[in-house]
C-alpha cells in the first residue's frame, strides 16, 4: 500500500513538474515574512524575526525549500485523496468532508517537548487531585482555596458522581490539554478536556498519511512515534478494572456511526482489539453489565465512553437518551464496572474553574505551575467584569459553557452591536462568561495555493493515565486555522490539521522512525455485539441521530 501510494505520486510529479526548473521551489517562502502579513508580531515557530531558520526546523527547511510548486501540490492532493479513500472526515455546516492535513508538519525539539511533558503530567496529576476531593471530602473548599459556589454553580458538576470511588482511582484516563503558543514563544495552556477529548485518531492519521506521501522526508529526521497510543489506553483501560478481574473484559461505547468522531471510535477499538459498542448492545442486571453478543451474554468490567454523561444513564441523566445504558451509574457504583472517563469529570475542565488550575497545583502538589494559562478575567469577580465591560473591544470573550469555537466575541473584530449585546450577556449571567487578551497565536508554514504562508496553530497533547504514571503521546494534534488571519483552529470554523514532530534525542541509540504501521490493531476477541436482535431493541433510527447530533453539538471540537 505505501508503494503504490508513493508510486502514484512519483509518477504524477515526473508528469507534472520534470520540465520545472530546480530552483522553482524557492518561491514557496517569498514574502513569507512581509511586514502587512495580518499578526505580524506572532511567533513564528521555523522563522525568526530576521528571517534565519530556527534549529528544529532546520533540516525540514532544507528539504522543503528546494521543492518544485507542482511537486508539492501533487503530494498535497495525495493527502487529501488518502483522507477520503479511507473515510477520514468532519461534519461541517451538516455536511461530511475530509479533514484537511497541511503537508508541512510542524517540529518539536525534544528539550522543549521534555518541557511540556512535565508541565501535561503536573497539570493532570493535580486536576486528579482535584476531582477525587470534589466528590469527596471536598478539602479544599473547606480550607477556602477555591468558593464553594464555584463548583456548585457549574453546570458538569454531577452530585451523582459523589462518592464513586474507581477501584485504582483514575477517574482522568484521557485527557486532551490544549496549548498556545504567544508572541514570546512561550507555551500556555488554553484549556482542558477530561470528559471525551477527541482527535487523537488525526494523530495517528496524519503520521501514517504522511509517512506514506512524503517518506523522503522522514529521512532527515529522528521522529518519535505515535502508532503506541492504543497500547498505553488499553493498559490504563486495563489497568482501571476491578482488582480481581484478572482479564478484563473493555469495550469502546460510541454514540454510533452519526457522529462526527465515530472514525476514531472505531479505530481505537480496532486497534486495542476490543468491541465497539453502542447502548443498545448493553444492559444491567443486578448492578453489572452485560454485552450481548453473537455467543450470549458477556459481563463487561471497563467502559470506555465517547458518550456526554447527560445521554449515558437515562436512569439517573437524560430519561429520554437511547444512547446509553440504563443503570450503569449503580453498576459502577457498586464496583462492577468502571467508566472511562470518569463521570462527572467536567467541573474540571470548566472554563472558570480552569483558572484556578494554578491554585490546585499549589494545593495539592505543593508545586509551582510548569505550564502557566492564558491569563484570563473572571465576569463573576466584580472587579475583573468592570474591567471586562470597559475594555470588551480589546479582549476575547468566550462562554464558559462552549465548545468548538461558537460563541467566542472577538472584541476587535467585533460591531458596536455586537459589543452592546455582548455587555447585556455578561450583566445578566456573570458566572458565564470569561475573557482573555487577544493571543497572537504562533505561525507555521502552511500551503495555501501555490506558497507557503504563516498560518496560526495550537496544539492538544494526549495524556494517559493508568494509576501509576501519566503517559503523554509525544507530539498530539496541532489544528491550524486556515482562513487568512483567522485565530479560530477548530474543524467547525474551517480549520484543518498538521502532523506534529518531536525529535528524539540525539543520544537515543535506537531512533524511532515512523515510516510504517506502528502500534496496528491487535486480534479480536472472539464474539461480537448482536445486531438489533429481538423486538427489544428496536428503536427509531431517526430519534437515535437526533440525540447524537445533540451529544455532537455539546462535545468540543476535535
Amino acid at each position: 500500500m505505501v508503494r503504490a501510494v508513493q508510486d502514484q505520486v512519483d509518477a504524477e510529479v515526473g508528469a507534472d513538474a520534470a520540465t520545472e526548473e530546480a530552483s522553482a521551489g524557492s518561491a514557496l517562502f517569498d514574502g513569507y515574512l512581509e511586514p502587512d502579513r495580518p499578526h505580524a508580531g506572532a511567533y513564528d515557530e521555523m522563522f525568526a524575526p530576521d528571517g534565519t531558520v530556527r534549529t528544529p526546523y532546520r533540516a525540514l527547511h532544507d528539504a522543503i525549500a528546494p521543492t518544485a510548486v507542482a511537486d508539492l501540490t501533487v503530494r498535497s492532493e495525495a493527502l487529501d485523496r488518502a483522507y477520503v479513500d479511507q473515510g477520514i472526515t468532519f461534519s461541517l455546516s451538516g455536511q461530511e468532508r475530509p479533514f484537511p492535513l497541511d503537508i508541512v508538519p510542524r517540529v518539536i525539539s525534544s528539550g522543549e517537548w521534555g518541557r511540556l511533558q512535565k508541565g501535561i503530567v503536573q497539570r493532570v496529576k493535580a486536576l486528579e487531585a482535584f476531582l477525587a476531593d470534589v466528590y469527596g471530602d471536598a478539602e479544599i473548599i473547606r480550607d477556602g482555596v477555591l468558593p464553594r459556589r464555584l463548583i456548585t454553580s457549574c453546570e458538569h458538576f454531577h452530585r451523582e458522581a459523589a462518592g464513586l470511588v474507581p477501584p485504582n482511582g483514575v477517574r482522568i484516563h484521557v485527557a486532551g490539554i490544549d496549548l498556545v503558543r504567544d508572541e514570546q514563544g512561550t507555551f500556555r495552556v488554553l484549556e482542558d478536556n477530561l470528559r471525551n477529548p477527541s482527535g487523537v485518531s488525526y494523530v495517528m492519521e496524519n503520521r501514517r498519511t504522511m509517512a506514506r506521501v512524503f517518506p523522503d522526508l522522514f529521512t532527515r529526521q529522528r521522529v518519535r512515534a505515535v502508532g503506541d497510543y492504543s497500547t498505553h489506553l488499553l493498559r490504563a483501560l486495563r489497568s482501571a478494572a476491578s482488582v480481581n478481574e484478572a482479564d478484563p473484559n473493555v469495550v469502546v461505547l460510541t454514540p454510533g456511526v452519526y457522529n462526527s468522531a465515530y472514525f476514531e471510535h472505531s479505530l481505537l477499538a480496532r486497534q486495542m482489539g476490543v468491541e465497539l459498542v453502542e447502548g443498545r448492545d448493553l444492559f444491567c442486571r443486578d448492578n453489572m453489565v452485560y454485552m450481548r453478543t453473537t455467543e450470549g451474554e458477556q459481563q463487561v468490567d471497563v467502559i470506555y465512553r465517547r458518550i456526554d454523561d447527560e445521554f449515558l444513564d437515562p436512569l439517573q441523566f437524560n430519561p429520554r437518551s437511547v444512547l446509553g445504558i440504563a443503570g450503569v451509574i449503580n453498576a459502577a457504583r457498586a464496583g462492577n464496572v468502571v467508566i472511562a472517563n470518569a463521570v462527572g469529570n467536567g467541573v474540571g475542565d470548566d472554563k472558570l474553574v480552569y483558572t484556578y488550575v494554578p491554585k490546585m497545583i499549589d494545593y495539592y502538589l505543593g508545586e509551582k505551575p510548569l505550564l502557566p494559562n492564558v491569563d484570563t478575567f473572571r465576569c463573576w469577580l466584580d472587579d475583573e467584569k468592570s474591567h471586562v465591560l470597559e475594555h470588551l473591544d480589546e479582549l476575547v470573550l468566550k462562554p464558559v459553557e462552549g465548545s468548538g469555537g461558537y460563541g467566542i466575541l472577538f472584541g476587535p473584530n467585533a460591531t458596536a452591536k455586537q459589543l452592546a449585546s455582548a455587555r447585556k450577556d455578561i450583566r445578566d449571567d456573570p458566572r458565564g462568561w470569561i475573557a482573555q487578551p487577544v493571543v497572537q497565536l504562533s505561525t507555521v508554514p502552511t500551503k495555501v495555493d501555490d506558497r507557503l504562508v504563516p498560518r496560526h496553530v495550537d496544539l492538544r497533547p494526549f495524556a494517559v493515565n493508568d494509576g501509576e504514571s501519566v503517559f503523554v503521546l509525544p507530539g498530539g494534534l496541532t489544528r491550524v486555522a486556515l482562513p487568512k488571519g483567522s485565530l479560530v483552529v477548530n474543524s467547525s470554523q474551517g480549520g484543518g490539521s498538521k502532523d506534529t514532530w518531536v525529535l528524539a534525542p540525539n543520544r537515543a541509540p535506537d531512533v524511532e522512525r515512523e515510516l510504517g504501521e506502528k502500534g496496528l490493531a491487535l486480534a479480536a476477541p472472539a464474539g461480537s455485539p448482536a445486531a438489533e436482535h429481538g423486538p427489544e431493541l428496536t428503536m427509531s433510527q431517526q430519534q437515535q441521530q437526533q440525540q447524537q447530533q445533540q451529544q455532537q453539538q455539546q462535545a468540543g471540537d476535535a
